[in-house]
């Protein structure tokens, strides 16, 4: 491996191993502060931020040795993940809504969802231009996750934020949906390779 080829490696593996650890988190908060609120975005956003480590993880796994044979499972496993979680946030907001389950405010919730939204459009651009000079389908597959977590938590944000200025209740449970609709878009596409 040549100098340029070692550099990329390690950049890469430490924006993945930031992705963890914010991602850790960003889990515990999410979900926490979604249950004590009983906001279904802010738990299905914490479950997400759990699939993100799984993803990272398989990045990282993939990352340490590289073929194409364990490229291709370690997109297969983060298309697998990426649907888990739609069908989980689906089904809860579905579940809320028909329940007319009324989340309350959490404004430690839409903080976290503002930092996380900038936090991971970093790692995704960071990801990305690696994972482009690196030529990684697995690199570049996660830093559309990390793209993606950046648009959810601005999702989860705008509900959180119309049910707190507004009390649209039902705005936390129709972002929830476009979450599973998301989710299951990009675990359809990482199935598919």
């Amino acid at each position: 491996m040549t100098n340029s080829t070692l550099t990329l490696r390690r950049k890469a593996f430490l924006l993945e191993y930031g992705t963890v650890a914010w991602n850790l988190v960003e889990a515990a908060l999410a979900i926490s502060t979604g249950l004590a609120a009983g906001s279904v975005a802010l738990v299905a956003f914490g479950l997400d931020s759990l699939v993100e480590v799984f993803a990272s993880a398989v990045v990282i796994w993939e990352l340490l040795g590289v073929d194409d044979r364990r490229e291709r499972f370690a997109l297969k496993l983060i298309g697998l993940a990426y649907l888990a979680v739609s069908l989980y946030i689906g089904w809860e907001a579905i579940r809320s809504l028909v329940g007319q389950e009324h989340p309350g405010v959490s404004i430690v919730g839409m903080v976290l969802m503002l930092a996380t939204v900038l936090i991971m459009l970093s790692l995704a651009y960071g990801k990305q231009k690696v994972g482009s000079a690196m030529v990684s389908a697995t690199v570049l597959a996660d830093a559309r996750f990390s793209a993606i977590d950046a648009a959810l938590a601005g999702s989860v944000l705008v509900g959180l934020g119309l049910n707190a200025l507004f009390g649209l209740w039902w705005s936390d449970q129709v972002m929830a949906l476009a979450l599973a609709a998301l989710a299951a878009r990009e675990g359809t596409e990482a199935l598919r390779g």
